[in-house]
């Protein structure tokens, strides 16, 4: 067409036909005149060829403190970003447009394409269906997620089918344990129906996809991190967890067909040690300590020590099962306490309470906690440790400690709201209404004697 410029396209087609017909015939096949195709052969190169390399329309905003400042900059630390060497720039240069952050990132990207160091390399690997499953532990602290308004401190352990890419997320409150590898390990297992032919727990960071991002996302559209109990957080996880595998459930079907068949019954995923009940109502484990019924001083009792609970067993007789804590990082103890455990002896020495070490940890909620400190500040602390008692005794006796609480937040919201333990009684008393009438009727005194007369006959 006239006027028009060819193409790189029109002229490897005119070459195409030009090795069969002549150039006013292939001129016409590529669609322009013969009069370029004459041109044509007298110069063979694409018209892209010919083109002179497009220079700068405008002065280079970076070339006097690019390869001055810049690139010692990149060479001195490796990782740094690219918004950061542009931010350090213009606190050294403030004449520096923004608009000129696009331009420094594309020339620091050339820069190390071309000139930067040497970058981790994955090595992609072929799997085989039912070979390798993956253990590793992610650090969760920075999601802020909180139980009943207290932050978490925690891991995930993470299992992963190599092959078919088979979660499995646990949460740990305590370290890397073998005690957390085990526990989590096995559930994995189970849930996963079968084990592969080998177990990796090394360090897997290149080739395995943490569930740290996910749980991000999620808590995003969640809205909020916080949760009323760690249970409900750990069907938040499951959840996540279970998305991703219904993703993958074709894949998962068929490496759970070559998996190796699990074991009968499943290994100890727990350490066990003895422990004496002292006079203090409890034991110390772990630099922890733990209240227990007063009616178990003086015994041995045998502890199954798992990462987020005690089971307590008397010989071989299962008793109870406590949740497990854990000391400060710096070495503080730290008191797992149930106050229905030591109520009893409190009743009668309420006034250990004002000096009691784990008096913190004994108030079952914040709500009992704030008002022993307003009781404190307005009463003798006599009368202050014998009301916090009651109170805490009353929550034992009625069951009702959750009702309670709520009424002394509803004192505690007003400026001169004390707690009136005759009116509190009287609220919480048992409702007559609703026990139960048993009436009693007595056999007359000859019943006995007839039973007895049969018996009086065989001896004579």
């Amino acid at each position: 067409m006239p006027g028009s410029h060819i193409n790189d396209h029109q002229v490897r087609y005119y070459m195409k036909m030009r090795q069969t017909v002549s150039p006013r015939s292939a001129a016409a096949c590529a669609a322009f005149s013969t009069a370029t195709a004459y041109r044509l052969e007298a110069d063979m190169r694409l018209p892209s060829q010919r083109k002179a390399p497009r220079g700068r329309r405008r002065p280079d905003p970076l070339a006097d403190i690019f390869d001055s400042e810049v690139v010692p900059l990149l060479e001195s630390a490796p990782g740094i970003r690219a918004v950061a060497v542009f931010e350090e720039m213009q606190r050294r240069h403030p004449e520096l447009p923004d608009g000129v952050r696009r331009t420094m990132e594309r020339r620091i990207r050339s820069w190390r394409a071309l000139q930067g160091p040497d970058r981790d390399v994955i090595f992609r690997q072929v799997h085989e269906p039912g070979r390798m499953g993956l253990s590793d532990f992610t650090d969760m602290a920075d999601l802020g997620v909180r139980i009943a308004g207290v932050r978490l401190d925690h891991r995930l352990y993470h299992f992963r089918l190599a092959c078919s890419g088979f979660e499995h997320a646990h949460v740990i409150l305590g370290g890397e344990s073998f005690i957390a590898l085990a526990e989590g390990l096995q559930n994995a297992l189970w849930a996963l129906g079968g084990a592969p032919r080998e177990h990796r727990s090394d360090s897997l960071s290149a080739a395995f996809r943490n569930l740290d991002a996910s749980a991000r996302d999620a808590l995003l559209m969640r809205g909020s991190a916080d949760f009323d109990e760690l249970a409900e957080y750990r069907r938040f996880i499951d959840e996540i967890v279970a998305r991703k595998n219904a993703r993958s459930a074709k894949r998962i079907d068929a490496e759970r067909a070559v998996l190796q068949p699990l074991p009968g019954m499943r290994t100890s995923d727990y350490e066990e040690v003895l422990v004496m009940v002292t006079s203090s109502g409890g034991f110390t484990l772990r630099k922890v300590f733990y209240t227990v019924p007063s009616r178990l001083i003086g015994h041995r009792l045998r502890v199954r020590l798992y990462d987020d609970r005690l089971e307590l067993f008397l010989g071989g007789t299962p008793l109870f099962t406590l949740p497990r804590g854990r000391a400060d990082r710096k070495g503080k103890h730290d008191h797992v306490v149930d106050y229905r455990h030591v109520i009893h002896a409190l009743r009668r020495k309420p006034m250990a309470l004002l000096n009691l070490v784990y008096r913190d940890q004994l108030f079952p909620r914040e709500a009992y906690r704030r008002m022993f400190d307003r009781l404190i500040d307005r009463l003798a602390d006599r009368m202050a440790c014998r009301t916090m008692v009651e109170l805490l005794s009353l929550a034992h006796e009625r069951a009702c400690e959750a009702e309670l609480a709520g009424v002394l937040e509803s004192l505690l919201a007003t400026p001169q709201g004390m707690p009136d333990m005759a009116a509190l009684r009287a609220r919480f008393a048992p409702d007559p209404a609703a026990l139960p009438e048993v009436i009693v009727e007595l056999a007359p005194l000859s019943a006995y004697e007839a039973l007895l007369a049969p018996r009086a006959e065989e001896m004579a």
